[in-house]
């Protein structure tokens, strides 16, 4: 039972070390007080180059998403299938189910 407890003792000890040193490559780090963390951004690390994310930001300047993103607006979603018109939407919607209906309604007003 002794040899037991003794090889038990470092695998516990290295359990509760391992979360402090994955927070040290963290760019926020836990710190006493009423904000709770603090910002380091010198630990961030990017796999990325400067010119790798120079080229997505005028990628995205060109397909119109980077002026989406700068006020935080969600980003559409693009559809593989061709656009439907608006009298196929409208007979679409008159030909649904009550249950349908009822769950699209629900899901709308959000109860």
């Amino acid at each position: 039972m002794n040899v037991f407890r003794l090889a038990l003792v470092p695998a516990v000890a290295v359990a509760f070390t391992l979360p402090l040193a994955a927070q040290a490559n963290s760019v926020w780090h836990p710190a006493a007080g009423e904000a709770g963390v603090t910002y380091h951004p010198e630990h961030f690390k990017s796999a990325k180059t400067r010119a790798q994310v120079m080229a997505e930001v005028d990628a995205a300047r060109k397909d119109g998403t980077l002026a989406l993103l700068q006020p935080g607006a969600p980003l559409p979603v693009k559809s593989s299938e061709p656009p439907k018109t608006r009298q196929q939407v409208i007979e679409e919607m008159r030909a649904e189910s009550p249950d349908a209906r009822r769950a699209r309604l629900e899901l709308l007003t959000g109860g």
